[in-house]
Order: structure tokens, then C-alpha cells, then sequence
């Protein structure tokens, strides 16, 4: 009965078992402190280089972090949907995008 209830869920649903993955995704974005930094950093100003962003953690914030270590939590926030990076010149070019949390808030709130 088990399996069959499964079965039944993700064939019919599947839309919806894609977007709870994508909140799993959003969720654990969200579960650390530094990320949720660099995100109040991008609201504040939004399309920060890394180098710019990395600086502003460290002497605002008072962090200790490495360069590596930004690009790692950045790296999460964009399997999330939460930043985009985009190439510009020789720079990194890092940009906010609030929509998967518009998302994630809007099914709750219908």
C-alpha cells in the first residue's frame, strides 16, 4: 500500500515533488548564517563583483572567510535559484533573485 501511494504521488504530482525539491534546495540555502549575509549584502546592493562582495563580508561583517569559502556558499545559493553570476569582462558579476522565495512564500500564503 506503501509503494502504491508513492507511485500514485509522483506520477500525478510530479510538478509538485519538483518544486518541494527545489524548497529543499531553498531551505538549506537559507539554514546558514553567512549565506543569509551575502544575501542582505545583494538586497542592500544587488550586482556586486565577487571581489566587491567578499570584501564587504569581511570588513562589515567582520568575517573571517576565504575567497574559496564565499564561492562555496555561493555555489549554494545558486543551486537554490537565489544569486545568478553573470561574466563581465575579466569580473564575476553576482546578482540577487528573489523569485524562488516569492515562490516558496506564495504557496503558502494561497
Amino acid at each position: 500500500m506503501q509503494l502504491s501511494s508513492f507511485l500514485f504521488f509522483t506520477r500525478n504530482s510530479g510538478v509538485a515533488y519538483n518544486r518541494n525539491m527545489n524548497n529543499d534546495a531553498i531551505f538549506k540555502a537559507l539554514s546558514d548564517s553567512t549565506r543569509r549575509l551575502i544575501l542582505d549584502e545583494l538586497s542592500e546592493r544587488n550586482e556586486q563583483t565577487f571581489y566587491e562582495l567578499t570584501v564587504r563580508l569581511i570588513t562589515k561583517h567582520d568575517l573571517v572567510i576565504t575567497r574559496q569559502a564565499v564561492a562555496k556558499h555561493l555555489s549554494t545559493l545558486e543551486d537554490a535559484g537565489l544569486v545568478k553570476s553573470e561574466k563581465r569582462g575579466k569580473y564575476r558579476v553576482i546578482i540577487f533573485s528573489n523569485e524562488p522565495l516569492k515562490n516558496l512564500l506564495q504557496g503558502w500564503i494561497e
